[in-house]
């Protein structure tokens, strides 16, 4: 079978204070473009992956044989991947896809959320989980003891879309050098009313009217506040060394922050203006001796996808044949 995954940004966080016993609070979007995996029976457990995928596919493999005895003799080969720790929740997206793929091949009906749990996913974060099955704008709401609950849920407009760019610069921090970091933050309440009063009556207004440059002015003013959490981690507001390729697309986008740690950063534009955009950014990038990858986001309002095998081989001849 064939398991293709979205990819996500991370929007931000809305409260650190847990003054009302949660803590978090996730925003985040879901993109075209995440994995694409084929998992089929075998004699012995083989991998095709490149390095930390496949540790991440070795350990899901491992809880899946665990709690359902789903046993190792599988071909597993990573056709497309997301870049690991550069902010697009790489990890998440690959042990959700490899579980969701473990539990269908053996008639396993398993809700995403268990399997979530059953892999230690959504410890600070539900919005990879929820991008994974559900695809559009998700916000969840927060950490208490269990899996964040979602609590909603948008179709992001199709005519929108992201000017993504990732440096070729440190990585962001892994979850073993995020832990110690996101056990013992903490932030002011008085932000964090800051930061819902501008979702609920700033952000989600915004994408329910299809108002792009009302939900970009929310969106930046809530990654700066976000970012005043992390600015002792950081070096301020956002990454030092993304500062540069923030100003450009401060002033080129609608709205821009940095997703998660990093050092991937976007804007909010039309998808009609990437061509125009792309090579304008390339032009800046390359003046200030920044070496970049630039991609087009373009937004998923649909959760991930499995199709088995045959099917997905007669989908790949029908389109070619009309071409």
């Amino acid at each position: 079978m064939i398991i293709e995954t979205p990819k996500r940004l991370h929007l931000g966080l809305i409260d650190l204070s847990s003054a009302l016993g949660r803590k978090f609070g996730s925003l985040g979007v879901a993109l075209e473009g995440g994995y694409k995996i084929r998992l089929v029976p075998h004699d012995r457990l083989e991998i095709k992956a490149k390095g930390e995928d496949v540790k991440t596919i070795k350990f899901t493999v491992s809880k899946l044989n665990e709690r359902f005895r789903t046993g190792f003799n599988y071909l597993i080969e990573v056709e497309r991947e997301i870049p690991r720790h550069v902010g697009l929740g790489s990890t998440t997206q690959l042990s959700l896809a490899v579980a969701l793929g473990l539990a269908k091949i053996n008639n396993l009906s398993i809700e995403i959320e268990e399997l979530a749990r059953i892999l230690k996913r959504g410890k600070n974060s539900g919005a990879g989980i929820y991008a994974f099955k559900y695809g559009g704008f998700v916000i969840d709401g927060g950490v208490r003891n269990d899996i964040p609950p979602l609590i909603v849920r948008e179709e992001f407009p199709e005519e929108w879309a992201f000017l993504i760019v990732t440096p070729e610069i440190k990585r962001g921090f892994d979850e073993e050098e995020e832990k110690p970091i996101m056990k013992n933050i903490s932030g002011k309440v008085e932000i964090a009313r800051e930061i819902s009063h501008k979702v609920l009556l700033g952000l989600l207004p915004a994408l329910k009217e299809r108002d792009i440059e009302t939900f970009g002015k929310y969106l930046s003013e809530i990654q700066a506040l976000v970012g005043a959490y992390f600015e002792s981690y950081q070096g301020g507001e956002f990454r030092e060394d993304v500062k540069l390729i923030l100003d450009f697309l401060k002033e080129n986008t609608y709205g821009y922050g940095q997703s998660s740690w990093g050092p991937t950063v976007y804007g909010l534009i039309k998808k009609s203006e990437y061509q125009g955009l792309s090579v304008k950014v390339h032009e800046y990038l390359k003046a200030h001796g920044i070496r970049a990858k630039i991609e087009l986001g373009v937004p998923r309002n649909k959760g991930a996808e499995l199709t088995m095998e045959n099917a997905y081989l007669l989908r790949l001849i029908n389109t070619v044949a009309k071409r």
